[in-house]
């Protein structure tokens, strides 16, 4: 659950009911008001963002999503909510182990939104094996994806086989790195599940857990691979596409999200359908 300035629909709409406001459906200015009053006045952080803690002390321990009936529960209960257990021999136990804190964490209420995140983690990381971005990059490789960066076959041979040379080239000087020189690039490289990647989304993350992330960025490989891509899931509202519902087109339109495209589509389909059976 995250509503926000800017957020539409049907849980709006709730929101403003519940606030005392026209309801339009629409999350302006006087909603984000209202909110940050109603914080204020319920012991809650007054930022204006709904997400799990202000809608659960809102509407309480469960709620139904109003646009799709799916029910979700508390951050307390989702231990004993998720049948964790059924997924034994189709995810490694570590990445088990971190579903709970990450579920309570970033708005992973109910077995849909699981199945789904757990399909494009799955996809996105070959199986929960791949923590950290590749850049071992030969020139034809470097050619073809990073053209942009290696117009001639002599500046792909120089930087050839040079993943941090690679990384501080191509990320250098965007998404809030500073420019190539600074190492930055390759020290905020694509890491956990779904591959975090640039300073700047480094640092949003940061907030969110007590490590010094922006010091100890490969804790983002070690320590954080799933709650990584649940904070990417969660601050590009992905959960809102995730409750549509367990058919093609919602995982199609899903991947379309995280991927930017449909590779590897068929995989993420069958992954979702194995896991949201299992969880059911």
């Amino acid at each position: 659950m995250l509503l926000k300035n800017g957020s539409k629909g049907e849980d709006v709409k709730k929101l403003q009911e519940k606030l005392g406001l026209a309801a339009d459906g629409a999350f302006g200015p006087g909603t984000e008001a209202k909110v940050k009053e109603w914080q204020a006045a319920n012991g809650l952080g007054a930022d204006g963002i709904v997400g799990d803690g202000t809608w659960t002390k809102m509407f309480g321990s469960q709620i139904t999503v109003a646009s799709t009936g799916v029910v979700v529960v508390s951050v307390d209960n989702l231990s004993r909510y998720f049948k964790l257990d059924a997924l034994k021999g189709h995810i490694p136990d570590a990445v088990i182990a971190q579903i709970p804190d990450t579920a309570a964490k970033f708005g992973i209420t109910n077995n849909l939104r699981l199945a789904h995140f757990l399909a494009q983690c799955g996809h996105e990381s070959g199986g929960f094996k791949a923590v950290s971005e590749n850049l071992n990059y030969r020139a034809k490789g470097l050619r073809g994806i990073f053209a942009k960066y290696f117009s001639t076959d002599a500046k792909a041979l120089e930087y050839e086989r040079k993943p941090e040379k690679i990384a501080n080239l191509v990320y250098g000087g965007r998404m809030g790195n500073g420019a190539e020189a600074t190492g930055e690039g390759f020290k905020f490289r694509g890491r956990g599940y779904i591959q975090l990647t640039g300073k700047d989304n480094y640092t949003r993350f940061d907030k969110t857990v007590e490590d010094d992330i922006l010091a100890n960025p490969d804790l983002v490989a070690t320590k954080y691979p799933l709650a990584s891509a649940a904070f990417f899931f969660n601050s590009n509202s992905l959960w809102a596409i995730c409750d549509k519902g367990a058919d093609d087109a919602t995982v199609t339109a899903v991947t379309k999200r995280v991927n930017g495209g449909t590779i590897g589509l068929p995989d993420r389909l069958k992954h979702f359908k194995e896991y949201y059976s299992l969880l059911s």
